[in-house]
């Protein structure tokens, strides 16, 4: 087992998780106040759910070279994967917490207008705790997308050990080096958190679709 590469994956799923959220739940409300230029801003958040990941590669890539960070280049560094990573899991992050918001029922918050409440302590006090299961999801749907992540953090970061070598492209390379052994162990990690995320999200939304129901019966 390949522990160097899974703490790495850990590290860089946990900071990608800490930047994105707040932005992420920004982002998501922000968008419920938008209109013609909704779908336009969406289609633009949802493109790394459909472009190649080598596609988005070749851009940071292009993007990153001989840019720096406190002295430190971004293209073959932690730096420069962790962008590449925000960027990414931008989808994960944001659709899930938006869905949530866009559950709540817009009586609750014209009463807390009526009631004198202003946009922040609507948001903080009414919104934000209504949306928890939305939040819950995307933060684990981010941090299991970051441990899988494999094109674009190759093409960016390399294959550096402790510096840009996570989980999935130590599996390439035991892959590659005939260690079916060792890339049959990561891959079953990969398999079990990404079983474990996709089942706590249905299970998330499952429950909340079903109270949902029960409430307007």
């Amino acid at each position: 087992m390949d522990t160097l590469a899974i703490l790495l994956s850990l590290k860089l799923a946990f900071w990608t998780l800490v930047l994105i959220l707040p932005f992420g739940i920004w982002v998501a409300h922000q968008l419920l106040k938008l209109k013609k230029s909704r779908p336009w801003v969406e289609a633009a958040l949802a493109l790394p759910l459909v472009l190649p990941p080598t596609v988005l590669g070749y851009y940071f890539l292009v993007g990153l070279s001989g840019k720096t960070i406190f002295g430190t280049p971004l293209v073959f560094s932690f730096a420069g994967i962790l962008i590449a990573s925000l960027i990414v899991n931008l989808p994960f992050a944001i659709q899930p917490i938006q869905r949530a918001f866009e559950a709540i029922n817009p009586e609750i918050i014209e009463a807390a207008q009526v009631s004198g409440l202003s946009n922040w302590q609507i948001f903080r006090l009414i919104e934000l705790p209504l949306a928890w299961r939305g939040i819950i999801s995307a933060m684990v749907l981010t941090f299991a997308h970051t441990l899988g992540e494999f094109g674009v953090v190759l093409m960016v970061g390399g294959a550096i050990p402790g510096e840009t070598k996570t989980v999935s492209i130590a599996i390439y390379d035991k892959v590659q080096s005939f260690d079916t052994a060792g890339a049959g162990a990561l891959s079953l990690l990969l398999l079990a958190i990404s079983l474990i995320a996709i089942s706590l999200s249905y299970g998330v939304f499952g429950q909340s679709s079903s109270n949902r129901s029960r409430a307007q019966k």
